[in-house]
């Protein structure tokens, strides 16, 4: 009996012993060209967290849909407190009491958080919509997850945190057994994260069931009763959580040593490439977002940004990219120093970004991979009035290579890619305009560990061949393992500076946490410091 075999018969056998209310049987799913799901038997404990993990690609979220009723099985079924049901579509799940929260926020951005709370599920009196009501309870959804949101804001208008917290108010709002949280704390702070922790407890003393999926591993220890893991569609594991560790889960994961995922070259760090001076932000209602911040960039070095969320550095690299040319201050690339304003113009000059929300700002879902990945720079590919098809096609295929983009052909659409896979497309479209500095902006949120050594490992090519990297991550491990110096921003002012060797977790949540009330009241001196790094 094979491996794989064996642990199908542990989660059969544990079925018998244990409390089962929801089980995917034997499921088989084929796509054209490939198998997603190859007899895959998956379980669901009454008032547990049932954690399911596994690389992109994996087939993780296949399942999922399947349990959710987006997608239906080639082969297998699906049981529900031990009877067969049929889930055909979303609205036959919502029935069974089977949620969703889904990776890439499901949200409408043009309408109000009340309205997209209660969506196609609106309270109604004699076919009168009861505003009143909706409105009350989105506020108490809110409260309950210690957010201070107005029911009445456009989606559009808030932050991917805030929207994250509104997809999952829209979960909590329906009155489900089973709740599929996938990558539910992607874009939340520790502190929101702390909150949704809570809320998941709080829902398992009323005998809801989760299914959890994350990327982040040390979190699923921590909220996680019951561990599934997924490998290429087949079940490699399946175990209580008591007695695993983070390299257990890793091994399973990718079938080699998590010791060897990781891995920093060494390179060489040239002069001054980037000179930032008393960059500012001013806020809307006074004060600054960006309190007169200050720093350099050397060619060759990743430059890590550590912060809580808030803390401006998506606000950073946003000026510093074009997009907010109501900043002030002065930006040197080159010991030139850098006049036009413009995303256009920042592109020319030798900024490019890789934004935090991939699917908003990075990609256009409705186009191909090939694309996607020319839109920053069709110009170079223009003949006159015609685009060059095949200097277009040899560039693509040569991204493609060099950043091991796993794609059968670039002309599918860009959706059709795992998240890691869309994140290196993103990247492609950066390095196609040729830059001098890459900016960096939470490229491994929501991506699985071998995606990140990944994007990792394309960070130190990057940074061995002389770019200036920018690197922002909320990960203390991926910026102490990838950064050769750390700036710590909170509220808008660098608050610490810290070398390699220098930098420890203790170190950077202190610098973290300091407070900075003249950042909000127009004090200019916050942002400078002494060669230690300190305030």
């Amino acid at each position: 009996m094979s491996e794989a075999q064996e642990t199908q018969t542990a989660v059969m056998e544990a079925a018998l012993q244990e409390d089962v209310i929801l089980r995917a049987e034997n499921i088989t799913k084929v796509f054209p060209g490939t198998v997603a799901l190859d007899q895959v038997t998956f379980n669901v404990y009454t008032g547990k967290v049932n954690v399911l993990v596994g690389e992109n690609g994996a087939g993780k979220s296949t399942l999922m849909k399947i349990l959710a009723g987006v997608e239906q099985p080639t082969r297998g079924r699906v049981l529900l407190d031990g009877k067969e049901i049929r889930l055909r579509s979303p609205l036959d799940a919502v029935r069974y009491g089977i949620g969703i929260i889904y990776q890439e926020l499901n949200l409408c951005p043009n309408l109000s958080v009340v309205d997209n709370i209660f969506l196609a599920r609106e309270l109604a009196q004699r076919g009168v919509i009861d505003k009143k009501a909706e409105k009350q309870q989105a506020r108490e959804l809110v409260r309950r997850l210690e957010q201070n949101i107005d029911p009445d804001a456009l989606v559009s208008d808030l932050r991917i945190g805030q929207q994250q917290i509104v997809e999952i108010a829209k979960a909590l709002a329906q009155d489900v057994r089973i709740l599929i949280m996938d990558e539910p704390t992607s874009a939340l702070s520790a502190a929101e994260v702390e909150v949704l922790f809570r809320v998941i407890r709080e829902l398992k003393a009323h005998g809801v069931s989760i299914i959890y999926i994350s990327h982040k591993l040390e979190e699923l220890l921590q909220i996680g009763d019951y561990i599934t893991v997924l490998r290429d569609g087949h079940l490699v594991a399946h175990e209580p959580t008591d007695g695993i560790d983070v390299p257990w889960i890793i091994e399973r994961m990718v079938g080699r040593n998590p010791a060897a995922l990781f891995t920093r070259k060494d390179h060489k760090i040239g002069d001054v490439l980037l000179r930032v001076e008393d960059l500012t932000l001013p806020r809307h209602g006074g004060g600054y977002l960006l309190d007169h911040v200050s720093f350099e960039l050397r060619a060759g070095e990743i430059l890590g940004f550590y912060g809580l969320m808030g803390a401006g550095r998506s606000d950073l690299v946003d000026c510093l990219a074009g997009a907010r040319p109501e900043a002030s201050g002065r930006i040197f690339l080159n010991g030139q120093e850098v006049k036009g304003k413009s995303v256009a113009e920042r592109i020319a000059a030798g900024f490019v970004l890789v934004p935090e929300d991939r699917q908003r700002d990075g990609l256009v879902p409705t186009l191909s991979v090939a694309h996607n990945m020319l839109l920053a720079s069709l110009n170079k590919y223009m003949n006159k009035l015609f685009l060059q098809k095949k200097k277009e096609q040899q560039a693509v295929d040569k991204l493609i290579s060099d950043l091991s983009i796993r794609v059968a052909n670039p002309q599918q659409t860009i959706t059709s890619l795992s998240g890691g896979n869309q994140q290196k497309v993103v990247v492609a479209k950066g390095l196609l305009t040729e830059p001098r500095v890459l900016m960096l902006d939470e490229p491994t949120r929501g991506i699985d560990v071998g995606a990140k050594s990944e994007i990792f490992e394309i960070m130190s090519r990057l940074a061995l061949q002389g770019y200036g990297v920018l690197f922002i991550s909320s990960e203390l491990k991926e910026i102490l393992a990838m950064s050769d110096r750390i700036l710590v921003m909170s509220k808008g002012a660098i608050t610490g500076e810290f070398t390699r060797e220098e930098a420890s977790e203790e170190k950077l949540v202190a610098a973290s946490a300091v407070g900075h009330g003249p950042a909000n009241s127009g004090n200019h001196n916050n942002g400078r410091k002494n060669q230690n790094g300190r305030s």
